[in-house]
């Protein structure tokens, strides 16, 4: 998507910037629009790039935090030191949750 977005932002910068040199004369105040129209597209683009990384550190952390809330729960049932069947199945649960809540990060696109 983000290509997508950098791409759309390359071809309105190049349409302004040959709209301003068609009357032949590139005058200053053509000069400073096309620069604010660099600046704004290179903003944009710096901006979308950010975000990627913020929103993959962002899904690692949950990714994280999904696995040790599954490894601390089955510890905590583990711990009397006789694993029941009710342990096996509330042990099972936490991983569908977790393998279900890091496959919806892959379907929406976080990932």
């Amino acid at each position: 998507m983000d290509d997508l977005k950098k791409g759309a932002r390359e071809i309105g910068t190049d349409a302004k910037q040959t709209w301003r040199k068609a009357d032949g004369e590139e005058s200053f105040g053509d000069k400073v629009a096309n620069a604010g129209d660099e600046i704004r597209k290179d903003l944009g683009n710096a901006g979308d790039d950010f975000r990627d990384g913020v929103d993959d550190s962002t899904q690692d952390a949950k990714a994280g935090y999904r696995d040790t809330e599954a490894e601390t729960k089955a510890a905590w049932r583990r711990s009397d030191g006789d694993e029941s069947l009710g342990d096996k199945v509330g042990d099972a649960g936490d991983e569908i949750r977790n393998a279900l809540g890091n496959a919806g990060d892959e379907v929406r696109g976080d990932r």
